[in-house]
């Protein structure tokens, strides 16, 4: 029985666009995602941290170390970041407009910035201050790059008029202007030696300058619009591939490079000739949807310098990481090791894929996205319907080729084989979109699909080849037949493939015999649509889940409902057999994930990771592995952890008791500081609490205090406050309290205090409390005067002599005793004195037996009040 599911973020949300930036070792990437800056990992795509930027961010640029990250955002700030602590370590503002383009000087002191107010500043990062001004552009400073020499004061920016402007940073003005361009300047980059520079625009050429001159030496047409344009160093593997000799390529005639753009292939260029020496053949960028074309093409690329690898951008922001390699003939190949998806639409259905099921494929707006669950790097994408992807469903053949099927709005099905990656088969014949599809259990030679066109239809697989692939085949429909009054939103085959049974918006599921689809029952009860349906794989039942928030068993044999689950706040959008029939998975509307048992229809756990409905849930046949993704486009992975919780728990156990022993044998050995600390990791503050009022009654309770409170952390120290808060609202416990929370402010400053996280909250709880116990010890003190005072006027106590001039005069004569063995000797000069003071024994035995007197004449005024008998000197006693 499962009892924990352990959440993995598998997929996240890290681009939707706009700038980005590559570390130095390529280990991770700087995102804009709307106002948020990611860094990602660039092994997995999983988030390292997230920087809030608070408005939409229009450029990012690294530093050299990769310790500092500059942004740039809607609102015209740039802040400068620690990338290891995501702070904020200062901001400035200084453009009139948004800062569209940045770069960082190879010694991380300059940053240059361009915008759309025609402008280019330097900026001290330090001081925050600008050191240059630089105006002259009659556009957008579209791009901007420093000369890759640091010792060459050079600075170059690009604008959305084709001008390139260097800039001097010694004498501050602008050295030349080269005017080859005719559109936007999209890419600036240096040879090897620095003095040969190569941009790009969207004029569809890229032009060739040496800086000594500022001349331009070349243009090279490239007949599509360039988005971005790399130099390939003649050490990186790329060279190797293309069997460069490195003296050669370093010559200026000889430069070789990379350019990417709209047409979505990457293409490597020789200057010597404008040859183009390598060009894709075809491109791997999906297209976003049927109609829009958008989607193609390039935005950027990178070589990355650690592994020669070549990263390129897409319109749709998806990372591609390209690999070079030589290819039997000893031409250059680029092998798509990985690709990120930065951003995706709504998730509508998932299925894993295979005999492992180490693979996931998901269906997201008009493809099919295959993803490897160890990595969620996506492997494949699967492209060919002209509308949104609504279901998909998987399986192994009897032939052991493994298929995905997937229905769409476009009104057809397709069939895809997942080894080839490519469609092999297309059915057409709905007059609606194809809203519910899934493949036979046992034979697996068919396939049902189900509409909204309110029918259910048979497809036989029969005489289905991978040879299909140029031109895929049409699949026959078995049967036909009119299943519901509504929209058909989910279906579902015996194992056995005996029955398919059909959920609807009309509030019913059917239940049909294969092939020929002859009704066998109808199950009626849910009071709203049904929006999945499953069978159980070890009884003659089936599952159901509704838009009125429950899940229902029903009996195939006569349609009674056995049982009821209800616990979601939403509709109930998937609902799935766990552990062999005997517990259930849910999703729905609420966005979170239900386990539950079928024995005694109660909710075992509840999961809440997603922010948004969740459409499609996807359950592992061997792993039992969960899959769950939504309207947030997240894909989270469920792994079972029952057997690992337990043995952590037991774990912790174990070392629970071990250190409860440690901790007595450190209050057996007076140890406090051993004893406070074992006290703090257990977490025991009642344990906490007698080791403190041990300590407060001990003579030297303020040195064993400071030296167990002085080994405390922040985190310790935030709990003790905690457990002060907590004693000090009781009278009880209030002194020990007090005494501890005294020390604490003696021991650590404000400064330290007000760093503690959440210490505001403790102080509020601690001030009222405090106050109080103060004004009840003050009306204490005050009240103990009363007793005082009727103890001088019933004659008990004597009066403190009063202060006077002659005693002030008198001070300087005040004899001093000295102890010489057992007896006190005068030392003074006055023999007056002397005698006055040996006399004081004297008076000291007359007072105790007047106190003596008095205290037997109480005790028999005591006992005539018992008597019953008052007489008059009692009655005067007590006025």
């Amino acid at each position: 029985m499962k009892r924990n599911y352990r959440c993995s973020k598998a997929l996240q949300q890290f681009y939707s666009g706009g700038p980005f930036a590559v570390s130095s070792d390529a280990s991770f990437l700087a995102c804009a995602c709307g106002s948020s800056v990611n860094l990602v990992d660039a092994s997995n795509s999983s988030i390292r941290s997230s920087i809030d930027c608070g408005s939409d961010v229009t450029a990012i640029s690294l530093s050299p170390d990769d310790r500092v990250l500059f942004s740039a955002d809607h609102s015209r700030q740039i802040r400068v970041w620690e990338v290891s602590t995501s702070k904020c370590l200062r901001s400035w503002k200084g453009h009139d407009g948004p800062v569209m383009s940045m770069a960082c000087h190879a010694s991380g002191g300059l940053l240059a910035t361009g915008g759309v107010d025609r402008k280019v500043l330097l900026w001290d990062v330090d001081g925050g201050f600008c050191t240059h001004f630089f105006r002259g552009h009659e556009g957008v400073v579209t791009v901007i790059a420093f000369h890759p020499n640091p010792e060459t004061s050079l600075v170059l920016s690009g604008c959305d008029d084709g001008t390139i402007r260097v800039w001097n940073l010694f004498s501050k003005k602008s050295v030349s202007v080269l005017r080859e361009h005719n559109s936007r300047v999209t890419s600036l980059t240096f040879s090897e030696d620095g003095w040969t520079l190569l941009a790009a625009g969207r004029d569809k050429v890229v032009s060739m300058w040496d800086l000594h001159k500022y001349a331009c030496t070349k243009t090279i047409p490239t007949y599509e619009t360039i988005e971005a344009l790399c130099v390939i160093n003649c050490a990186s593997p790329l060279a190797s591939c293309l069997g460069l000799d490195n003296q050669l390529n370093a010559r200026e005639d000889r430069i070789h490079f990379i350019t990417v753009g709209e047409l979505g292939i990457v293409r490597v260029w020789k200057s010597e000739g404008s040859t183009c020496l390598f060009k894709q053949n075809v491109s791997d960028v999906t297209v976003n949807s049927g109609t829009d074309k958008s989607g193609i093409g390039f935005v950027g690329a990178v070589i990355l310098p650690s592994d020669g690898e070549l990263l390129c951008v897409t319109a749709n922001q998806q990372f591609l990481f390209y690999h070079p390699e030589k290819d039997q003939n000893g031409d250059l190949s680029l092998n798509l090791l990985k690709r990120f998806i930065g951003y995706n639409e709504e998730i509508v259905d998932m299925k894993f894929l295979g005999e492992e099921e180490q693979l996931l494929a998901v269906a997201t707006d008009v493809q099919v996205q295959v993803y490897d669950v160890a990595t969620m790097s996506c492997l494949y994408v699967l492209a060919g319907h002209s509308n949104v992807v609504l279901c998909l469903d998987t399986c192994v053949s009897n032939y052991g080729r493994t298929l995905i099927a997937t229905g769409s709005k476009d009104n057809s099905i397709r069939l895809w084989n997942a080894d080839s990656r490519c469609c092999i088969a297309v059915g057409i014949g709905h007059m609606g979109a194809v809203a519910a599809i899934a493949f036979s259990k046992k034979k697996r030679d068919f396939l049902v699909s189900g509409s909204s066109d309110r029918t259910i239809k048979v497809w036989s697989m029969d005489g289905i080849s991978d040879d299909d692939c140029l031109e895929p085949s049409r699949l026959r429909a078995r049967a036909v037949v009119a299943a519901h009054d509504k929209d058909i939103n989910a279906l579902a085959i015996a194992p056995n493939d005996s029955f398919v049974c059909s959920g609807s918006e009309d509030r019913t599921a059917c239940i049909w015999r294969l092939p020929d689809l002859v009704s066998v029952v109808v199950l009626k009860g849910h009071k709203r649509g049904i929006w999945s349906v499953e069978f159980s794989p070890v009884d003659q039942c089936v599952l159901t889940s509704s838009g009125d928030k429950t899940i229902r068993i029903w009996a195939i044999s006569n349609g009674s409902c056995l049982k009821t689950f209800e616990g979601h706040s939403a509709m109930v959008l998937r609902a799935s057999f766990l552990t062999r029939g005997t517990q259930l998975v849910s999703c729905g509307g609420d966005g979170v994930v239900k386990l539950w048992s079928v024995r005694t229809s109660e909710c075992i756990s509840t999961y809440d990771e997603h922010e948004d409905k969740i459409w499609a849930l996807a359950v592992g046949n061997k792993t039992e592995m969960l899959a769950t993704g939504g309207v947030d486009a997240n894909i989270n992975l469920w792994y079972d952890s029952t057997a690992s919780d337990e043995e952590e728990a037991f774990r912790k156990e174990e070392e629970s008791v071990l250190k409860g022993q440690e901790l007595e044998n450190a209050v057996s050995d007076a140890d406090f500081n051993k004893a406070i600390q074992i006290a703090f990791e257990l977490r025991r503050p009642h344990k906490l609490f007698e080791l403190f009022a041990k300590l407060c009654r001990r003579q030297e309770r303020e040195d064993l205090l400071i030296r167990s409170l002085s080994a405390l952390g922040n985190d310790e120290v935030r709990q003790l406050l905690e457990y002060i808060r907590e004693w000090n609202s009781k009278p009880k416990f209030c002194h020990v309290a007090q005494s501890v929370l005294s020390q604490v402010f003696r021991i650590y400053s404000p400064t330290n205090i007000i760093e503690i996280k959440g210490v505001g909250e403790l102080l509020e709880g601690l001030i009222p409390y405090s106050q109080r116990h103060f004004s009840r010890i003050d009306r204490l003190v005050r009240s103990t005067y009363l007793l005082d005072y009727t103890l001088m006027g019933m004659s008990i106590i004597e009066p403190e002599p009063s202060s006077t001039k002659s005693d002030a005069k008198n001070e300087a004569h005040v004899p001093v005793l000295e102890e010489t063995g057992k007896n006190l000797e005068v030392v003074g000069e006055d023999e007056d004195e002397r005698d006055q003071i040996q006399t004081q024994p004297q008076l000291q035995d007359r007072n105790a037996k007047k106190r003596k007197a008095q205290k037997s004449q109480r005790s028999s005024t005591k006992k005539s009040k018992s008597l019953g008998l008052v007489d008059a000197a009692s009655i005067s006693l007590q006025a």
